[in-house]
């Protein structure tokens, strides 16, 4: 495809940052009233089993009954504030510098940046614009008189990432075989195969086995990276950048995510 535009591709949870990104806002939500003490209890419990092995497309489907039950009333308000003041504090220490560099990669060579994640927008979106991404794919909740009513519009998940990564290619003109994506869970085989380089980052057993057999890149990030002295401030961005980010920021959707119980067969990455 003659001079065609290429995007790079990022999953968020266990590649761009060590932690899930829902999960990390459990205690701030939990000040906030939105939620209480034995959900925090279950947000740590759920965090260290994602750390341990990831999770599998039937416990995937049990976090989101779980989150759409755990949202149902919240003000989106209210949402918004807790993830914009808490947000460096907790993410900050927790970006892999490994991904940063990556990113940095794919924007000096002219490539779009785009995190896709199942976590939601209200989380993402902030991130992605941390992170300077030029556009997020995150999963949406409805919301009705500012409130979330507990059901999903779009779920990020599984096939639907790959079907998202097709219809921004249609809408910006991307050339798929030429674009990158990262992920490190094998339920993003979808997205990873629509693209002509596909990369296992930090990959579970199931994503590892095949990554070896295809041939793929298996890259590991351990290092993080304080992002306020990593990377440029938004004001410093580029001027298409500075744009994405600020429509980024503005996205007001939020899912948490409850991992409910340990796998019965624990997956190492």
């Amino acid at each position: 495809m003659a001079n065609a535009r290429s995007a790079a591709f990022f999953d968020l949870d266990k590649t761009v940052i060590a932690k899930s990104s829902s999960l990390a806002f459990s205690r701030p939500f939990y000040r906030g009233g939105l939620i209480n003490r034995r959900a925090v209890l279950r947000s740590g419990y759920a965090q260290f089993v994602y750390l341990a092995g990831g999770a599998d497309h039937d416990q995937m489907e049990r976090m989101r009954a779980y989150l759409q039950e755990l949202c149902a009333g919240w003000p989106v308000n209210q949402v918004q504030e807790i993830v914009a003041e808490t947000l460096h504090a907790l993410i900050d220490p927790i970006v892999f510098e490994e991904a940063v560099a990556l990113i940095e990669d794919h924007h000096a060579a002219g490539r779009d940046v785009v995190i896709v994640s199942s976590s939601g927008e209200e989380v993402v979106g902030p991130i992605g614009a941390m992170l300077g991404a030029d556009a997020v794919v995150a999963t949406r909740m409805v919301v009705a008189d500012g409130r979330y009513t507990g059901e999903i519009e779009y779920y990020a998940y599984g096939p639907t990432k790959a079907e998202a990564l097709l219809a921004l290619a249609d809408e910006h003109g991307y050339d798929l075989d030429a674009s990158f994506a990262y992920s490190d869970s094998h339920t993003d085989l979808p997205m990873l195969t629509a693209v002509g380089n596909p990369v296992a980052v930090n990959p579970d057993r199931a994503l590892r086995r095949e990554a070896q057999e295809r041939g793929w890149p298996v890259l590991t990030f351990t290092t993080p990276v304080a992002m306020r002295r990593r990377m440029p401030k938004v004001n410093d961005l580029p001027p298409r950048q500075r744009l994405a980010a600020a429509a980024i920021a503005g996205t007001a959707v939020v899912v948490v995510v409850w991992y409910a119980s340990r796998r019965r067969s624990a997956v190492i990455a």
